[in-house]
């Protein structure tokens, strides 16, 4: 099709919205490993996850063979607010770049949360309000996620408790207060306010937290609560089961248009994001019905990808969680207190791990300040001020054009924008003032964690 008639913004309609999530899994000739119960190391049953997670995300958590799962009607009537989402062409990063490639971006910043996490906020608070629950408890990072489940609790009427990162609670208080304006409690973790939480406090005073220390105080208020559960906003193979509607809408776009990117890229942190857009390019790689080169971008101050190990781990650092396998810096691993919270966990997603594995994708691990550098350079020709998180997939996809400029080589390039970055300014003026640094783990800090690691017969 004629370049002149591919538009800035592909939309589609709302008959276009996606009727059915896309399960990965069930195209994975190695499917990912089973979580295991911490005490007796075998794979946890339905039944001792359900006092955890609401019963159907208990049955779409433990699912490797429904490719297809329907969303309700009133998950896609609430869909329907802001999505489908624009598939934006960036002609003039492409033209500042002087690069030959055709870059897109998946946007999912157009809602009061300002990122992705809302697509799987709404449908966990759905599932918890028809069990009949009184409300959900979580951690949150940068606060996005914390912000989507605060939205999804307050359309159904559901008690909302965040325990949010330490660093990201003193960065971001506007953000802790959009959470109080939907009704959310928000407690800074780890905190006194639970055993776990004082715990972690004794054994790292001064900590500034990491989303392992809150998944762990989050997950101990659910379970000594009744009518409470946990919910989580990546890692898990549901919360990716729900993001795919970001990767199905963006297929379809493309599809329009006729058009087949060569590079898919994505920010890593638990995986949410990443296995949302890759999932239905993926699939068809894994049937081998089409290639694509699928790329991970995580921070280097937290590698789980590049330098974790590929191993049964906790999922959270008081080590009350199940055991996931998955590549990981260790549960006691806590990272720098960087900008980009959302990607401040030690392990990443089992899907994505065992993919990487097995070779079917890609890993890139980039400093902060080249971060900032790419976000900045993003926002001044593309108009969208990105969040921390999202500049680490902008980094990539620059230096990705970069290479196209100097090979003469005309790919294709999408990435995923995950949100926006008007709660991160503190973070832009310590770029701005010179005052942001870049740390990353020595080989003999992550010894020290990786040595911790539970010792697993599986």
């Amino acid at each position: 099709m004629s370049e002149k008639k591919i538009p800035y913004k592909i939309y589609l309609t709302e008959d276009e919205l996606p009727s059915s999530w896309y399960n990965l899994r069930a195209d994975m000739k190695n499917k990912p490993a089973p979580l295991l119960n911490p005490g007796t190391g075998k794979p946890l049953t339905a039944e001792e996850l359900s006092p955890i997670f609401c019963e159907e995300l208990v049955k779409q958590e433990l699912d490797n063979d429904t490719a297809y799962i329907e969303i309700p009607q009133e998950i896609r009537d609430f869909y329907k607010m802001y999505r489908p989402s624009p598939l934006v062409r960036a002609y003039c990063l492409e033209e500042k770049l002087k690069t030959p490639a055709k870059i897109y971006y998946k946007f999912e910043g157009n809602n009061t949360s300002g990122s992705h996490k809302l697509n799987s906020a709404i449908a966990q608070a759905y599932y918890a309000k028809k069990q009949g629950l009184k409300g959900v408890t979580t951690e949150t990072g940068a606060g996005q996620w914390g912000t989507a489940l605060s939205m999804a609790c307050s359309y159904f009427d559901l008690d909302c408790k965040v325990y949010m990162v330490k660093v990201s609670y003193e960065q971001k208080p506007f953000r802790r207060e959009v959470m109080r304006t939907y009704g959310a409690s928000v407690v800074p973790s780890p905190s006194e306010t639970t055993e776990v939480g004082k715990k972690i406090l004794a054994e790292h005073p001064g900590t500034t937290g990491s989303l392992g220390c809150a998944i762990s105080e989050a997950v101990e208020v659910a379970t000594k609560n009744p009518g409470y559960r946990y919910v989580l906003g990546s890692v898990l193979n549901q919360v990716l089961l729900h993001q795919s509607v970001i990767g199905l809408e963006t297929k379809a776009a493309l599809d329009k248009y006729g058009i087949k990117p060569d590079i898919v890229i994505g920010c890593a942190g638990g995986g949410s994001n990443l296995g949302g857009l890759i999932a239905p390019f993926m699939g068809e790689k894994l049937r081998g019905e089409a290639d694509y080169r699928i790329l991970a971008v995580e921070p280097a101050s937290c590698p789980s990808f590049t330098r974790g190990k590929f191993a049964y781990d906790f999922c959270d650092t008081g080590m009350i969680c199940p055991l996931a396998k998955m590549y990981t810096l260790g549960s006691s691993f806590i990272p720098s207190a960087n900008h980009a919270g959302g990607l401040r966990f030690h392990g990443m997603s089992p899907v994505l791990s065992q993919l990487y594995h097995d070779g079917f994708m890609e890993a890139v691990s980039v400093e902060q300040t080249s971060v900032f550098e790419a976000a900045e350079q993003f926002a001044r020709v593309e108009g969208i001020l990105p969040a921390p998180e999202s500049s680490h997939a902008i980094r990539a996809a620059i230096d990705e054009a970069i290479k196209c400029r100097e090979s003469g080589e005309e790919k294709t390039i999408v990435f995923g924008l995950t949100g926006t970055g008007y709660f991160d300014l503190v973070a832009y003026q310590k770029f701005h003032d010179g005052e942001m640094t870049d740390v990353i783990p020595t080989d003999e800090e992550l010894a020290e964690s990786f040595a911790k690691l539970p010792k697993v017969d599986a």
